[in-house]
């Protein structure tokens, strides 16, 4: 079963800003995710946990490792949605403090 994909309004920004190529290669990469984004044995997704500079457990992130970049979500299991939080190069742990900046807003509902 796919899942349905959701964009926050920044996360569409950030697919906007991509270079067409890139853009592509990312749209592919989320729509391959879409079919199974639990983390294994269930799916291919990838669960994020907390770091010291970011508190991000709970989420899950693609690595496109020959782009450079990083795409992290949420999985509302209610409605099967995955909901884009960021789309961004990878640099450092900038990425990742930029998402949970993000979801400061979201409210993430009990599963």
């Amino acid at each position: 079963m796919k899942w349905t994909v959701e964009y926050i309004k920044e996360a569409q920004k950030d697919l906007r800003k991509l270079d067409p190529y890139v853009r592509k290669l990312v749209l592919k990469a989320i729509d391959k995710t879409a079919e199974r984004p639990l983390p294994p044995p269930d799916g291919i997704g990838k669960p994020l946990g907390n770091h010291a500079s970011s508190k991000l457990s709970g989420f899950y992130k693609i690595k496109l490792k020959n782009l450079g970049y990083r795409v992290v979500y949420d999985l509302v299991r209610e409605g099967s949605v995955m909901k884009i939080i960021i789309i961004s190069v990878r640099d450092d742990e900038a990425v990742y403090k930029e998402a949970e900046r993000r979801v400061q807003g979201l409210v993430k509902p009990m599963e």
